[in-house]
């Protein structure tokens, strides 16, 4: 990953761990809480893609295990992410432009209850059978919930946020100089018949003609004094 996106990634997760563990966790809401972490690895994977999604998602994990009031072991939750991390970046539009708000609701959606689900099942490979007795289609309905009411707030501005800082290639194709450059090039070529990749070639050519011409003027004035 480049340094921005690893500068960038890390301030993201670092403010959505701490908002997490201190506000959202303490509001005692019915069922789960409300995954901030979670919205903050889709976003920056629905940029990043595939790969980026997935370091993003082990490293956010991985962090949640080791901060404190971590009550399970530690790598479970990094385990989850790099995999939703990975999924959400397979689901990054080609072109890098959402046409509709669709598509990342559905995202979240799917991500909330996979991540709950695979948090049960690596729980239960451990032994760990809380989910059990808390209920586990509560806790996918109530993670799905709350995430969903509270995606729109978040991913598309870390979205923003990761296209500005990474330099998106669509923003600098939309920037002005961009386009004055395409425009300035189109007009040399429309105007004059030369391409900007060969340049010495027409010089070269117009210099040849230039030559002939003198050639031709001396030859002319050569037979009037004649």
């Amino acid at each position: 990953m480049r340094v921005n996106r690893i500068l960038l990634s890390s301030a993201l997760v670092v403010v959505a761990l701490v908002v997490q563990v201190s506000v959202l966790a303490r509001l005692h809401l019915p069922g789960a809480v409300p995954d901030l972490l979670l919205l903050t690895v889709l976003g920056l994977a629905l940029v990043y893609g595939h790969l980026g999604g997935a370091l993003v998602g082990f490293g956010a994990g991985l962090l949640a295990d080791l901060a404190p009031p971590a009550d399970h072991a530690a790598g479970r939750y990094a385990l989850v992410l790099c995999v939703i991390g990975y999924l959400a970046g397979l689901a990054r539009p080609e072109n890098g432009r959402l046409k509709s708000a669709t598509g990342p609701m559905l995202v979240v959606v799917a991500a909330a209850i996979g991540s709950t689900l695979l948090y049960a099942g690596v729980g239960a490979l451990v032994g760990d059978t809380a989910a059990r007795h808390v209920g586990l289609v509560g806790l996918m309905f109530s993670a799905a919930l709350y995430d969903l009411l509270l995606a729109p707030f978040v991913v598309p501005g870390i979205m923003a946020l990761a296209r500005r800082a990474d330099n998106d290639p669509l923003a600098e194709a939309s920037s002005p100089s961009k386009k004055a450059t395409d425009i300035t090039s189109g007009w040399i070529s429309n105007g004059t018949g030369l391409k900007l990749g060969g340049q010495r070639g027409g010089l070269g050519a117009l210099k040849t003609r230039a030559r002939m011409r003198t050639a031709r003027v001396g030859r002319i004035k050569g037979v009037k004094r004649l």
